[in-house]
């Protein structure tokens, strides 16, 4: 059984994203005893709207309910126009009045060098939102014009390694929160 549960989401909706390649071979290079649960529901999220959140619909209930059982999230997103992808600001604001959020560790992958405005824009709202944002373990992965599905990027010796580190760090992030917390 996974002593670590982390929630991945992607920021793009696009079947053969290589955000969403890159999250499932972080899975696939993770241990046994780490689980990834990568949530595919931004598409299913209805547009963020305050008077909606006494009686939320199911789509936003299974996310925070999602979020609030993991020990960490990380985001995989694309940048567009300069921002963030709608549909993922959109399933953020969801979660901002939440206690899922707070404090949770949150780390950033990037499959392009060409991504910083939205990974800064990522950075500032999670931030914002009170998630501990954890620098060491949130990288840019070179993938832009790689073409390369979830198998390729496992195999690769250099991106593996990138990921597995990225991975080992946030998880040791992890487990100090909860050491503090139990002291």
């Amino acid at each position: 059984m996974p002593s670590l549960t982390i929630l991945a989401i992607s920021g793009s909706l696009r079947a053969r994203s290589t955000n969403t390649e890159l999250l499932l071979a972080l899975s696939a290079l993770a241990s046994e005893d780490i689980s990834i649960d990568l949530y595919d529901g931004l598409d299913r999220l209805p547009h963020f709207n305050p008077d909606l959140e006494p009686t939320e619909p199911a789509s936003v209930m299974d996310l925070k309910r999602r979020l609030g059982e993991a020990d960490g999230l990380i985001i995989s997103s694309p940048e567009y126009a300069r921002g963030v992808p709608g549909s993922l600001k959109n399933a953020l604001d969801w979660l901002v009045s939440g206690s899922e959020f707070v404090d949770k560790p949150v780390a950033l992958l990037s499959a392009s060098s060409r991504s910083t405005y939205a990974f800064e824009a990522l950075r500032t709202t999670l931030t914002t939102m009170s998630g501990r944002f954890v620098a060491e373990a949130s990288i840019t992965v070179p993938l832009l014009g790689r073409n390369l599905d979830a198998p390729a990027i496992a195999a690769d010796p250099e991106l593996s390694s990138a990921l597995r580190e990225a991975l080992d760090v946030f998880c040791r992030a992890i487990g100090q929160r909860g050491a503090a917390g139990d002291e």
